[in-house]
């Protein structure tokens, strides 16, 4: 399987697990709410799609990743017949799609994004489940190192 499928792959791994916006609407309710992680533009997308899109980024502070794949690839991804703007609220997914695009497609800056968001994520993750433990053991929540 090349880059391009498993990229579309995740696309659809995220529609499957509600972790994406569909279509300018939902895209500017998941920006505007702060939750959006990426914004995908589709390469066929028209000109007001693109400023949207980007006033879309601008209230909610998300990249904006214009992809090279087409409305009808991005809308077959995902079940539908077309889309051309997606937002992404899942850091760890956003991050493995952009992976998985060309080297040329993802800009470094947004790798170094993702992989901060992802960290950040994994830690709170962690700490919760360890609270979890804690709480079930009557222990206390772990503090800081060293003390």
């Amino acid at each position: 399987m090349d880059d391009r499928q498993r990229a579309l792959n995740y696309l659809g791994l995220a529609r499957r697990a509600g972790r994406i916006a569909l279509g300018e609407e939902p895209c500017g309710a998941v920006c505007r709410s702060g939750h959006a992680r990426l914004l995908l533009v589709a390469a066929d997308a028209g000109d007001h799609t693109f400023r949207r899109a980007r006033s879309f980024a601008r209230s909610g502070k998300p990249p904006v990743l214009p992809v090279s794949f087409t409305k009808e690839e991005l809308g077959g991804a995902v079940g539908q017949r077309a889309c051309a703007l997606a937002a992404l609220t899942d850091a760890p997914l956003a991050l493995a799609f952009v992976q998985c695009l060309p080297e040329a497609e993802r800009p470094a800056e947004l790798l170094e994004t993702l992989r901060t968001q992802t960290a950040r994520i994994e830690k709170r993750r962690k700490e919760e489940k360890a609270h979890q433990a804690n709480i079930r053991h009557g222990g206390k929540k772990p503090g800081p190192a060293g003390k």
